[in-house]
């Protein structure tokens, strides 16, 4: 018996059931609480044994419907502000099963999908400024793009044969960034055999910018010491603050060693797609290579990153493995061959262009620029709203879309201990109350309220709504404690 449907007819009811209810559900997020707890119960209910017999579609569904779908984190929620996660959109989700239902494999072959994802490719390629001609492959996520890109890194500019030989070959190698690099930077570099230690990370200024100066003679020192210096690495928007490194001059250093000169975007590198921000990440264009996720600010579901690779002679060089059962041939199935393979670590790969692909055609890119500038607008209101009330603090620059503030109130001496405790409350109220999610991070050894705008459902309202709930919780909570 085979695993279609053993009732076309009933399974259809089902899947339109199934569609009507989650544009339903997605079409009235605004009216439903930006997170809720998980009861007991429901918790405890995932504990079950392996099914052996299958209770069948409708089944199945409704226990989706009742323990799965009303308790999420909360991202699709135009009240989410937490770390950097984006909304995805009704359309894009539609896209998936899309893709789904065809089940297409990746690695390449001579069918439409691989023609689909090149064009992807060549289309976010040009929305970063990287030339038509550039490398490119999509990933899970940034670190999967980092990691990737680094690894590209070290097999191009090793001085010996690192995919043959591997690190033993050779001189210790060297990487350098800001002290404010995200944690996939040290996950690669212990995957990659480099080892934490070869991660050179250069403190940061005031404004939380990598000291280029520094970075300069930490160089020079690795190379007076015998080490080889093989990569710097740029940010264009931190994890922390939404600070960009000054790519323009990191991309001057890296010209002038001979450098390989990596950009980490995450979600920062979709500032260049606007021409109000892109002074912001200027330089980012002149990187051997940039990773970035299309399912935080590109708005896509879950999961979709892309890494581009200036010169595709050593993306394909970095990876590229050959096998007699890989074979391609002038004609055929195999007719060009494997190519999306040949540029990471993954032989079976889905589908993820198909719904970038399907997105930009129905709404054009200049929707998805409206969305990040206007992000960056909710992002400045926050950082107006705090710095004009007395009883907010501002603890970093703002200046793309992440506000980093706690709750100080101004007729009460409170100590740092105290200020960290006291919005650390307020945070999880916040959360608890389904009021919003905002994050946390720590800044200048501070606790801070962390709101990063990456919604496209987020308007305004929504960014007062934390506001208020931030102001009206922290006095409730100051004044319970007196």
């Amino acid at each position: 018996m085979s695993l279609d449907p053993a009732n076309w007819d009933d399974f259809r009811r089902l899947a339109h059931r199934m569609v009507d209810q989650t544009l339903d559900h997605l079409q009235g997020l605004s009216d439903t609480p930006a997170w809720q707890a998980m009861p007991d119960e429901v918790a405890a209910s995932f504990q079950a044994p392996l099914p052996r017999t299958g209770e069948g579609e409708e089944a199945a569904y409704s226990a989706f419907l009742e323990r799965v779908r009303p308790y999420p984190s909360g991202n699709l929620h135009p009240r989410f502000f937490g770390w950097v996660q984006g909304n995805g959109t009704a359309f894009a989700a539609l896209c998936d099963m899309l893709a789904s239902a065809l089940n297409a494999h990746l690695a390449g072959f001579n069918h439409a999908p691989k023609l689909v994802e090149m064009e992807v490719i060549r289309w976010l390629a040009e929305a970063m400024g990287f030339p038509d001609d550039a490398s490119g492959l999509l990933v899970t996520g940034g670190s999967m793009a980092n990691t990737l890109a680094l690894a590209t890194a070290l097999r191009t500019k090793a001085p010996f044969d690192a995919r043959a030989d591997g690190l033993r070959a050779g001189p210790e190698l060297m990487v350098y960034g800001s002290d404010e690099t995200h944690g996939w930077a040290r996950k690669a570099m212990e995957l990659l055999g480099l080892g934490d230690r070869a991660f050179r990370r250069i403190p940061s200024d005031a404004e939380f910018r990598v000291d280029v100066a520094a970075m300069r003679t930490a160089i020079q020192e690795d190379r007076a010491a015998g080490r080889v210096p093989f990569c710097i690495m740029g940010t264009a928007g931190t994890v922390n603050t939404g600070a960009s490194d000054d790519l323009v001059a990191l991309a001057d250093l890296a010209a002038e060693e001979d450098l390989w000169f990596h950009v980490d975007g995450a979600f920062g590198a979709w500032a260049w797609t606007s021409e109000a921000l892109r002074p912001q990440v200027a330089g980012m264009e002149r990187a051997d290579s940039l990773a970035f996720d299309v399912h935080k600010w590109g708005s896509m579901p879950f999961d979709c990153a892309c890494v581009l690779v200036r010169d595709a002679a050593a993306h394909r060089q970095a990876f590229a493995a050959p096998a007699a059962y890989l074979t391609p041939y002038e004609r055929g199935v195999m007719a060009g061959g494997l190519p999306f393979a040949d540029r990471g670590v993954d032989l079976t790969r889905g589908f993820k262009a198909l719904k970038v692909w399907m997105s930009l055609k129905a709404y054009g890119m200049d929707r998805f620029v409206e969305a990040v500038e206007r992000n960056v607008e909710q992002a400045q209101h926050v950082a107006g709203r705090v710095d004009a009330h007395a009883d907010l603090e501002r603890l970093a620059p703002a200046p793309l879309n992440i506000v980093c503030f706690r709750y100080r109130p101004s007729d009460r001496a409170l100590s740092d201990n105290a200020l960290d405790e006291l919005n650390r409350e307020i945070l999880l109220q916040l959360q608890e109350k389904g009021i919003a999610v905002p994050s946390s991070t720590r800044i200048g050894g501070r606790n801070a309220i962390r709101a990063a705008f990456v919604g496209h459902r987020t308007t305004l309202a929504d960014a007062d709504a934390l506001m208020d709930g931030v102001l009206r919780l922290g006095a409730a909570i100051v004044e319970e404690a007196a």
